[in-house]
């Protein structure tokens, strides 16, 4: 049984059926939605909560949100950012009301990154990467956490509805900036309902389960508030080059961030872990096993937008006549215009930072 998820750690979940059983969530019906994105469609977001009141509100056109936040701790994004931001536009094109949160109480109080220096690094860098990612500013509300002095208040309101036991079973421990920093979370996802009532979506990788779950605990426990309990979708990790399961810092020679040099990301695509057989000949004899293979993992989740180009791919692997070297150069190519891409979209948000809608 998998007895905990922490958000702040570095544990990796090995089996994601057994995580939806263990921690009651939902197995995701891309069905549910109309025009579902690619990471939708190729159950790369494998599981949810509560997600038929989200469906709902798109069919019926009620009001709903969508809400993610930036820690501003890092000078680089990663993958798992990008298929956040990707579920982001995706409920943006449905009409979602979408608020994004610079998490820089977070990143003072668990990683030491001082108030000022985390309104920079998001300013300069993580805004625009989201936007260059696909965030559709004119229809985003931003706001940092140090400035929602809404937020703050409801924190400290819904520490009175948490005991020392239920936090240490979804976190673990109750150390102090744990508690603090989970608070002002669950003041956060909750913050689009101040003012009016209505359902919302959290896209999120699943290590950040337990706020979801601890703010659905609070929300249903507050009563006299009638708060929706928010909803949640949980996407899968980019898995690391060299087969791990996640993509790490520890492991930099398997890890592609965003942005990062082209030279530098080809040359860790070559040394991936590929479904290739031993020999040239015995890959075109017997065929390759695209189900291991890293290079596909990336044109699966992130590189190749058509199924049909998909599915071709995989087949020319299955039937040994696509051999690795092939492969990882295509990869080197797609993934070297992506990152130019990415560059130039970032240094065009930088212009239009004086566009962005604060909360004030």
């Amino acid at each position: 049984m998998i007895k905990l998820i922490d958000p702040w750690g570095s544990t990796l979940i090995d089996d994601y059926n057994k995580l939806i059983t263990d921690f009651h969530l939902e197995v995701f019906d891309a069905k549910l939605f109309p025009k579902p994105n690619r990471i939708m469609r190729r159950g790369v977001v494998f599981s949810g909560i509560d997600l038929k009141v989200i469906a709902d509100s798109i069919k019926k056109k009620k009001p709903f949100y969508v809400l993610s936040g930036i820690v501003p701790s890092g000078k680089k994004i990663h993958f798992g950012n990008k298929m956040v931001v990707e579920m982001i536009s995706y409920f943006q094109q449905q009409g979602a009301e979408t608020y994004i949160l610079v998490a820089d109480l977070e990143a003072e109080a668990a990683r030491g990154i001082p108030l000022e220096e985390g309104r920079k690094r998001a300013l300069e860098f993580h805004i625009p990467a989201y936007i260059a990612l696909g965030l559709d500013l004119k229809k985003t509300t931003f706001y940092f956490q140090s400035d929602n002095i809404a937020v703050m208040h409801a924190g400290y309101k819904y520490s009175k509805k948490v005991t020392e036991a239920q936090f240490k079973a979804l976190y673990g421990s109750a150390a102090p900036s744990k508690i603090y920093s989970a608070l002002t979370q669950v003041g956060d996802i909750l913050f689009p309902q101040f003012e009016k009532r209505m359902p919302g979506v959290i896209p999120v990788g699943v290590d950040q389960c337990p706020h979801i779950l601890l703010t659905r605990d609070i929300a249903n426990k507050m009563r006299k508030e009638k708060f929706f309990a928010p909803s949640a979708t949980f996407h899968k990790y980019t898995p690391a080059l060299s087969g791990n399961f996640k993509m790490s810092k520890s492991m930099p020679e398997s890890m592609i961030e965003l942005p990062e040099d082209p030279k530098s990301m080809c040359k860790k695509i070559k040394r991936a872990l590929t479904g290739g057989r031993d020999t040239v000949d015995e890959q075109k004899r017997i065929g390759g096993e695209p189900e291991k293979c890293m290079i596909f993992e990336l044109y699966k989740q992130h590189l190749i937008e058509d199924d049909k180009k998909l599915k071709d791919i995989y087949e020319r692997c299955k039937a040994g006549t696509l051999l690795c070297g092939e492969d990882k150069e295509n990869a080197c190519k797609k993934m070297t215009e992506f990152m130019n891409n990415l560059e130039k979209g970032i240094r065009q948000a930088r212009k239009n930072i004086d566009k962005l809608r604060f909360v004030k």
